[in-house]
């Protein structure tokens, strides 16, 4: 059995579902917000410590202003009725990504809720924001260099935003697409992969539980025999 330290997800296919099912993109990130709470609650139930969600990338800015709009504040509800939630579940929320071109309002928001949950330990639940992992690499590489430090793996791993956090041993993709989409490269090297043909609104706890439950039957060498 391959024990499970840290599942990474893309959540792709809320606007596609939302304009297939109510004709509305908007619903769709609506209703991805019930996916994301069953599949912390099974990460919990799995004893699994750490799950990162691919929220919103640094290429999603070229989305329509409106939509922006919407993702944001609805982050941002999500956040203010449910950090208190999160901190009773003993759940550490974390955002990762470059946080400079949020709002006031957000980034108060999101250093709150890293705030009142930072003690908890039964899962670590990062939220990539503004995320691109070459962005990641260069800030940490830019770091290094200010510093004039040695340019190793281990440095490297320490300067990125994931710092403190195992790699990821599966990564999840919904929404019947076929790419990594500038997530978590450097991370990922010896993750094992999987894409759902499912939108993100489709998943359910049951397809979560059978893709850990093959992971954990897997033989994985890495490099080996």
């Amino acid at each position: 059995m391959n024990p499970i330290k840290h599942v990474a997800i893309i959540m792709d296919g809320n606007g596609r579902w939302g304009l297939k099912n109510r004709n509305s993109r908007t619903a769709g990130h609506k209703e991805g917000l019930k996916t994301v709470e069953k599949i912390i609650k099974a990460t919990i139930k799995k004893k699994i410590k750490f799950l990162t969600l691919y929220a919103f990338s640094t290429e999603n800015w070229k989305r329509p202003k409106k939509e922006i709009k919407f993702l944001f504040n609805l982050l941002e509800k999500y956040l203010i009725s449910k950090t208190d939630d999160l901190n009773d579940k003993e759940i550490k929320f974390k955002s990762i990504g470059d946080k400079e071109l949020f709002s006031k309002k957000l980034y108060k928001i999101l250093s709150n809720s890293e705030k009142v949950t930072n003690k908890n330990k039964k899962l670590q639940l990062n939220l990539a924001l503004n995320y691109g992992s070459k962005n990641e690499l260069i800030n940490a590489i830019n770091i290094i260099k200010k510093k004039k430090i040695s340019f190793n793996q281990s440095n490297i791993d320490k300067y990125l935003y994931t710092k403190g956090t195992p790699e990821p041993d599966l990564l999840i993709r919904t929404g019947n697409t076929r790419r990594l989409s500038n997530f978590l490269l450097w991370q990922i090297a010896y993750s094992e992969i999987y894409f759902v043909k499912k939108l993100w609104p489709e998943f359910t706890s049951n397809d979560y539980n059978k893709i850990l439950t093959n992971f954990e039957n897997l033989k994985r060498n890495f490099g080996a025999i």
